[in-house]
């Protein structure tokens, strides 16, 4: 088998590596925070394209417009973690309380710019004042939202590949579909109950598992 896999995939641990030094370094930054997540679902995702390359089973036919359907559902997934590893290392997670609104009203006041800076330390805005409360809800709202879209994009996905005449793409639609009824849940677990450890943890866990299932699905 070709040794570039395995090599890029140590110097990425290594990468890795680096990021766990700063977090501890630079006292929880939230962009290097998120960057080392990102990090570890990327190194997940470079395992298993190991594994889809050099397994001895047959590849899986797609169809072209569900490929292409694939790619676009895995962007908008590393997209959605990005923007949850976000609300995490800012600690905006109990930033909106209730579901579907936020602290009781469908459009809450948010600050947007001070959400969205990204050179900054933990709890400080980027002009050096202390981040406002505001600034959390355009955090957390941002993720809330867009997780509407890939909810709805996760299960047109599934039903396009069930709808299809290939058995073996059956699975991974019935795959997709769990994963997306179980971010939902995990997700207004954190908010319902107060982000308890278990839900975050299960949270997490579905986004990896969606990395690991949309990077097979698209190799």
């Amino acid at each position: 088998h070709s040794p570039w896999w395995p090599t890029f995939t140590l110097l990425w641990v290594i990468v890795q590596g680096l990021f766990g030094k700063y977090t501890v370094t630079w006292k929880l930054y939230p962009l290097i925070v998120t960057l080392h997540l990102l990090g570890g679902m990327a190194l997940l995702a470079l395992l298993v394209a190991q594994r889809e390359a050099w397994r001895d089973a047959a590849a899986l036919v797609t169809p072209p417009a569900i490929r292409r359907m694939l790619v676009f559902l895995t962007v908008a997934v590393w997209v959605q973690i990005a923007l949850g590893g976000w609300v995490s290392t800012n600690y905006a997670v109990l930033a909106c309380r209730g579901f579907p609104d936020c602290n009781g009203q469908s459009c809450p006041p948010m600050a947007w710019g001070e959400g969205v800076t990204l050179l900054r330390e933990l709890c400080f805005s980027g002009h050096g004042a202390l981040l406002s409360f505001e600034a959390l809800v355009a955090i957390h709202m941002v993720h809330r939202l867009f997780a509407y879209f890939l909810i709805v994009l996760l299960l047109a996905t599934a039903w396009m590949m069930w709808r299809t005449r290939d058995a073996p793409l059956h699975l991974p639609a019935l795959l997709l579909a769990a994963l997306a009824i179980w971010q939902l849940a995990s997700g207004l677990s954190n908010v319902v109950l107060g982000w308890p450890i278990v839900a975050a943890l299960a949270h997490t866990a579905g986004a990896a598992a969606l990395v690991a299932l949309t990077t097979s699905l698209v190799l």
